[in-house]
Order: structure tokens, then C-alpha cells, then sequence
């Protein structure tokens, strides 16, 4: 079908006969979703930046070790994760953690009233806030399931996991986040996508 974009495997396999345009596909394609990946291990925007950039040359050249049929988003968070953790340690910042969350509202409809985007905001810090207290393996593995979306196969691979060991440690992770939430919010949300 001529027009479709190239699939992952697609572009995959042209990167690996040498074809930089279709590893540049690649990059655009997972830029955004690296650099998220990265600020939540490192919580500064620089060092994210830089552990991305990093983790997509590092992944370059590791393109012939890929596996064929393999999905190739993990792989790279993975890779991404690796390099994001070597430069925290290395660097020892501990800000406290600032996702952007997106906000919601449907296109071209009325946005939240004021009290509402209030209510919202005031939400949005409070989990931040206790996310941000939990360790970095309860963290993480709430942070790719749930804001990075990934299924629980992707983020098993990303955490390098079996997937009942994620299901494991999103239940105590949540468990932990429910006892650091006001008593007016809940991770209810979470819950119910889990289940």
C-alpha cells in the first residue's frame, strides 16, 4: 500500500541494512516517549534529555543484535532506562519528580470550569507529590504501566521482569501509593484499569 507509514519491524530492518532515514523514522517516532522514560529515573530535564539522545545512538548500534519479531519499543526503553539509571547514579539529583500530565477535555468542547481545572490541578500534585516519595522500583513500574501506558508484556520487558512479576510489584506499588495519598484520593483509577 503506497503511503502507509512503516511499521516498527519495517523500519527496523532498513536501519539494520544501513538506511539512517528509517532509524530518523524511528527516533521521531519514539523521541517523546524516551525522554519521558528518562525523566522519570533521573527527575531533571537536561540528564533526560542527554540519557535519550544517548540511549538512540547506544541503540543504533546495537541494531544488529535485535531480534527479529521482538517488539521494538521495549527494547528501547529498556535501553533508555539502562542509560537514565547510570546517570542518576552518577550524578545523585534528587529533585522531586514534575510529569507533565496531559490534560484532558474532548477537542473543540467546553473546558473544566475553573473550580473544576482547580480540583484537577490540586489532584494531579497530590499523586505527583506521593509518587514521587515511593522508591524508584514502585515509581517506575506504576510510571510505565499507567502514564506511559505500556501493556503489562512491555513493561515486563522494559523492567526485564516476568509479566506476573509486574502484576506483583504494581499491586504493592499502588499499595504503597494508597498509604501515601490524602484519604480523600485513591489510585481507584489504577485499579480499575489493572483489573
Amino acid at each position: 500500500m503506497e503511503g502507509r507509514p512503516l511499521q516498527d519491524p519495517e523500519l527496523v530492518e532498513l536501519a539494520k541494512d544501513g538506511d539512517v532515514q528509517a532509524y530518523g523514522a524511528l527516533v521521531e517516532r519514539y523521541r517523546q516517549v524516551a525522554f519521558r522514560t528518562a525523566y522519570l529515573i533521573t527527575r531533571n530535564a537536561p540528564d533526560a534529555e542527554d540519557a535519550a539522545q544517548d540511549a538512540f545512538v547506544k541503540a543504533y548500534y546495537a541494531l544488529q543484535r535485535f531480534r527479529r519479531g521482538e517488539p521494538f519499543r521495549p527494547w528501547l526503553l529498556r535501553i533508555v532506562s539502562n542509560e537514565a539509571r547510570n546517570r542518576a547514579r552518577s550524578a545523585r539529583r534528587r529533585e522531586g519528580l514534575t510529569l507533565r500530565l496531559a490534560e484532558g477535555g474532548a477537542p473543540g468542547g467546553a473546558g473544566p470550569s475553573p473550580e473544576a481545572a482547580a480540583a484537577l490541578r490540586e489532584t494531579q500534585e497530590a499523586l505527583l507529590e506521593a509518587l514521587g516519595a515511593l522508591r524508584e522500583e514502585d515509581r517506575l513500574v506504576i510510571a510505565y504501566r499507567y502514564l506511559l501506558e505500556l501493556s503489562e508484556a512491555e513493561t515486563a520487558r522494559v523492567l526485564g521482569v516476568r509479566p506476573g512479576t509486574v502484576k506483583s510489584r504494581l499491586s504493592r506499588a499502588l499499595g504503597r501509593l494508597r498509604g501515601r495519598l490524602p484519604s480523600t484520593l485513591s489510585p481507584s483509577g489504577m485499579e480499575a484499569a489493572d483489573a
